[in-house]
């Protein structure tokens, strides 16, 4: 009876692979949580409150829905015309419920906004997460690069003029 259903168990777990190998799909979440963590360390450092976890958690969510969505898209349970994945609805979908996390984070206070920088980091790490769902870990690590390097180079010249 116990091997059995360990039996079961491994058979659900290595066959729900279909369109992404188990090594590959680990790899992209891997590297949207580290790259999610890269952004979320620069708003840690800078004591905001969406920091390290938050944007880590933010970016492998979104590469979960590209992974779940591909999954969806071929798996047996609708025939073709039934079942219509648009990737772009995906994005928007990931999109909308990241704003809305990221627009909770923003206020104004004595005619100052808050934590804009930190709402869009999350977005920002959104986008890497899907980018790293869609197998595009090139192109969010050069987007998590670019912003890193313009965050900090932008923080020394509000010090470097004092506007800061």
């Amino acid at each position: 009876m116990q091997q059995e259903t360990l039996a079961v168990i491994l058979a659900e777990v290595s066959g729900t692979f279909t369109t992404t190998s188990a090594p590959v799909a680990a790899t992209r979440l891997a590297a949207a949580l580290v790259l999610g963590g890269v952004i979320g360390f620069e708003r840690e450092i800078r004591d905001k409150p969406a920091g390290l976890r938050t944007n880590m958690l933010v970016s492998m969510a979104a590469c979960l829905f590209i992974l779940i969505s591909q999954q969806l898209a071929s798996s047996g349970f609708a025939n073709d015309n039934a079942l219509r994945v648009d990737p772009l609805r995906l994005i928007e979908a990931v999109t909308a419920g990241v704003a809305f996390l990221a627009a909770g984070m923003i206020f104004r206070a004595d005619d100052k906004i808050h934590n804009a920088t930190t709402g869009a980091s999350m977005w920002l790490a959104g986008a890497v997460g899907l980018a790293c769902g869609a197998g595009q870990i090139p192109l969010a690590a050069m987007a998590t690069a670019i912003v890193l390097t313009v965050l900090m180079v932008l923080r020394w010249l509000e010090k470097w003029m004092g506007t800061h």
